[in-house]
Order: C-alpha cells, then sequence, then structure tokens
C-alpha cells in the first residue's frame, strides 16, 4: 500500500530493461484486460516465493515474536475466510499456497505481497495503526494481490526469467527499501523509461486490490472505514518514507483519488462506523514501536511516557516505557513503568492478559524465572495460547526439573502438529526434550526448525546428526518411529537442495 512501486513490480521491470525486453502488453498504449492468462502457473509461483521467503527468514531484521505473531494471526485468519467464502481464494490456491506473514523490524509504513501466498509485514506498519481495522484493512488488501495473481499476471512469457533471477532481483528490491542510496545504482539510462511504460498496468492493480480488499474485509467483520482511516496514515507517512528522488517510479493511485473511492464505497455500505482504537491496540502498537527502534536514542526516548490523555494513548505509553526500560537494562524503572500500567488495564481483560506477559517478559529478563513461570501459570488457560506457551517453555528450560515440564513438552508437540512451519515452536520444543534426555526427537526437532525456515542444509545437518546418534545408540521405546521420520525428512531436505541447485 505504499505509494513506491511494489519491490516484486519494480524489479521484473527494473530486470525486462536491462534485458531490453517488454512484455506484449507493454508494446500498445491500451492497458490489457486484469482477467488475461496468468504468466506462470501455481507450482512455480510456490517455487518462487519459495525462494525468496528462504533469504527472507535469514535477514536480520526477520521476527519471531509470539505476542505480534498472534496478534496478525488473529487478524488475517477471518480475512482467509472471507476470501475463501467469496470465491477469491479458490481451493487450489489454497491448499498450494505457502499463506505465511513475516514479520520484519523495518520501521517504514509498509506491507507488501510475494509470490505463492508469502505477505510482508514492516512493524512500522504496526506501530502507527489506531484499530485493528486499520491493520486487516492493509491484510486484505495484500491478500488480494495474491489471490488475483498480480505478480504472475505481471510475468510475460517472453521475459524468459528463472525463477531463481526473479527472485534474486525482487530481493535486491527489498533490499533497495533499506538503503534508498543503492537504487540510485540500478536505476539508469533506458531502465528509467521502460519502467515508466508498465505504471498503468501496476495502477489498475492497485486499485483491484483495493476493490476486492475491501469486500473481503467488510465480509470478514471489520469495519470498511479502517481502508479510509489507513489510506490517510498513509499520506502522512508519505512525506516521511518518500524523498520524491524517483518520482518515476509511483505506482499506485495517488492517495486522495483512493481516499475517495473507498469514501464513495462507504456510502452504499448501511454500516456506522465504529470507535477507532482500543487500549490493546495502542499496547500492541507500542511493542512494535519500540522493537523497530532499537538503539539507544530511540529506547530512551520511548521512556518517557509522555502526557498522554485518554487511557488508551496511556496504556501505550506505559508499555513502550517499560519494554524500553527493559531493553536498556534499567530494571528497577521497568518495574515503576509495570506497576503503572498493571493499575490502568486491571479491569480490561485483554489489555491485563499483554500487561502479565510483560510482567513475565520483565521477570525472565531479571533471570527470575521463578516468578516469570508463577505469573504465566495464573494466565494458563485450558487451550493454552502460543504466547504464554512460548514463554512458560522458555521458563522451564531455566528452572530445575519442575512437574509442568511434561505437560507443556506435549503442548509443543500440539502445537508444532497443528503448525508445522512453527520454527520457533521447533526450537522450544527441541529444547524441551534435550533437557528431558529424548535426544533423537530433539535432533529431530532441530532439524524441523530449519525445515521451517527453508534452510535446507541446516536442516541436513540435524538430521544427519540425529541418524549418527542412532547408529551410535541404544534405542529406547519410540525411537525407532522418530528415527524412521528422520530418514524421510532427510531425503525430503536433499531433495530440496538438489532441486535448488538445478534452478541456479
Amino acid at each position: 500500500m505504499k505509494h513506491l512501486l511494489r519491490p516484486s513490480q519494480l524489479m521484473l521491470f527494473l530486470l525486462l530493461g536491462a534485458l531490453g525486453l517488454q512484455p506484449a502488453w507493454a508494446q500498445s498504449k491500451a492497458l490489457p484486460s486484469l482477467g488475461n492468462s496468468e504468466g506462470i502457473s501455481l507450482g512455480a509461483e510456490r517455487k518462487l516465493g519459495d525462494r525468496i521467503a528462504r533469504e527472507l527468514y535469514r535477514d536480520p531484521d526477520y521476527l519471531e515474536d509470539p505476542v505480534l505473531d498472534e496478534y496478525i494471526q488473529r487478524l488475517w485468519a477471518p480475512l482467509i475466510k472471507a476470501a475463501a467464502a467469496r470465491g477469491e481464494l479458490t481451493t487450489d490456491l489454497q491448499e498450494r499456497f505457502a499463506w505465511r506473514i513475516l514479520l520484519g523490524r523495518d520501521r517504514s509504513v509498509n506491507a507488501f505481497a510475494l509470490p505463492g501466498g508469502y505477505l510482508g509485514v514492516h512493524l512500522g506498519l504496526i506501530a502507527v495503526v489506531t484499530s485493528h481495522d486499520e491493520l486487516a484493512s492493509v491484510l486484505a488488501h495484500e491478500l488480494s494481490h495474491v489471490t488475483q495473481r498480480h505478480i504472475a499476471r505481471s510475468i510475460d512469457e517472453q521475459a524468459k526469467m528463472t525463477p531463481w533471477v526473479i527472485g534474486s532481483m525482487i530481493l535486491g528490491a527489498i533490499a533497495v527499501s533499506k538503503n534508498p542510496q543503492a537504487a540510485q545504482g540500478l536505476i539508469v539510462g533506458g531502465q528509467a523509461a521502460a519502467i515508466q511504460s508498465q505504471l498503468s498496468y501496476s495502477r489498475d492493480m492497485e486499485r483491484e486490490a483495493d476493490r476486492v480488499g475491501y469486500g473481503i474485509l467488510a465480509d470478514a467483520g471489520y469495519d470498511p472505514q479502517g481502508f479510509v482511516g489507513m489510506f490517510a496514515k498513509l499520506q502522512q507517512a508519505a512525506g516521511v518514507n518518500d524523498n520524491g528522488a524517483f518520482p518515476y517510479l509511483r505506482s499506485h493511485p495517488l492517495t486522495t483519488e483512493r481516499i475517495a473511492d473507498m469514501q464513495a464505497r462507504l456510502q452504499l455500505n448501511s454500516a456506522s462506523p465504529r470507535a477507532s482504537g482500543d487500549m490493546v491496540q495502542a499496547m500492541l502498537a507500542a511493542r512494535a514501536r519500540v522493537m523497530s527502534q532499537n538503539s539507544v536514542e530511540a529506547l530512551k526516548a520511548w521512556t518517557q511516557d509522555g502526557k498522554a490523555t485518554s487511557p488508551q494513548a496511556q496504556a501505550g505509553a506505559l508499555y513502550a516505557a517499560t519494554l524500553a526500560h527493559l531493553q536498556l537494562r534499567d530494571m528497577a524503572a521497568a518495574e515503576r513503568s509495570w506497576q503503572r500500567l498493571s493499575q490502568l488495564t486491571s479491569s480490561t481483560p485483554e489489555a491485563k492478559r499483554l500487561t502479565l506477559l510483560l510482567q513475565a517478559e520483565v521477570a525472565a529478563k531479571q533471570e527470575r524465572f521463578a516468578l516469570a513461570l508463577q505469573v504465566l501459570e495464573g494466565l494458563n488457560q485450558a487451550q493454552l495460547p502460543r504466547p504464554e506457551l512460548i514463554a512458560t517453555a522458555q521458563a522451564l528450560l531455566r528452572l530445575p526439573p519442575h512437574p509442568a515440564r511434561a505437560s507443556i513438552t506435549q503442548k509443543l508437540r500440539e502445537q508444532v502438529t497443528q503448525a508445522p512451519h512453527d520454527a520457533q515452536a521447533w526450537n522450544t520444543l527441541a529444547s524441551m526434550l534435550a533437557l528431558q534426555g529424548q535426544t533423537l526427537a530433539s535432533l529431530r526437532a532441530e532439524g524441523e526448525a530449519q525445515m521451517a525456515r527453508m534452510d535446507w542444509t541446516g536442516a541436513v545437518d540435524r538430521f544427519r546428526a540425529a541418524q549418527d546418534w542412532a547408529k551410535n545408540n541404544r534405542l529406547q521405546a519410540g525411537d525407532h518411529i522418530e528415527a524412521s521420520i528422520v530418514d524421510t525428512r532427510l531425503r525430503l531436505a536433499q531433495a530440496q537442495i538438489r532441486d535448488m541447485q538445478a534452478e541456479r
């Protein structure tokens, strides 16, 4: 939803320009129908997305945060369900694409869709939204880019590019977004003209994503007013994110035009606007702000809770101050901020839950793991939510043998069964199993964590280590099954490496 050309589109057009090629639809001034046949198959697009995602997992800015991950997934699930119910998301697309969201520490206000059902969300985006509806509108927009297969439809058969080359160029664009100076070296000569000739096609894609996303958002139970609120924030952020150095790269319709379009749609919708913003949203936005700007200077700025007037703003400021003090290792100040936050959120259940999770985080940072466990046990429910589960396991790993180890290990097993791509849960499970002397299962879990992050070489290393252990040690009950699974997963990881090498 950013005003600059989407990274995937940018690098496609750059590469076409560098090769002296133009898609067939660029050879005529007339825009193509957005219903044109797709340039690549579902399988090829998924492979391309896998290539890009594998590199993003290695990016130092990639973030695994249970609290923010849970927040995004809660917003995402109703959108997927609504898209399927509307017929925008076909069964084939739903089954064959990844549908994973990767969080990045980037403080820019942005999100992006990648091939194969991968989405990226910057913490800077979460930091500025004031309602769940606004963030959901961005996710709905990006989801629509995927369901309408805009990336596949941008790749013409004449381009003759391998997925490896396209993926490398998309990754280059993402890197450029973090270092604008690098763009100057890429955008030279006739390439700029080649890019300019494609922009109107991209604008039509953005309009389509707005239109389809609006319907998905409304059907998912969110307030469509979130689109208008988000566009207003993008308009404000444009002055910060965009220095105007490359105006010919603009692909999105002007924000004012998009706001007007959404307002016209809202007039046809009889639903009345909802109150924007709440305490939970303010606290989650505060978490994103602090985690996206973790320099000492920025952290010190967040410790100043200011003169917030509303309870929501006060909760956000105190949450940010507590987390910033924590990262600065000023534990006494963190305790003081947390105490004030606790008093403010005591009557709001979900806000109270986030406050107690933060208390456990503070206690763990102080190496008071018994206190962290005590706080988390007070939060336990019949179905332990993922943030509590990960935090509880991490506390148990630092404590002497505890009766809860077995049950938490079982819950971690259930988590990775339901979400086999949850690398953080696999790593935590590996540590718990190792602590309980289940070496083979632990090594296998380490390999699964590498598989989840698409580090095939790392996975091969862990699975081979598991095979070696099995050969050199007497297997216990259940180990034979684990050994068989290890053999199968090793072959799969090796096949992935062969495929990757062949495509190069």
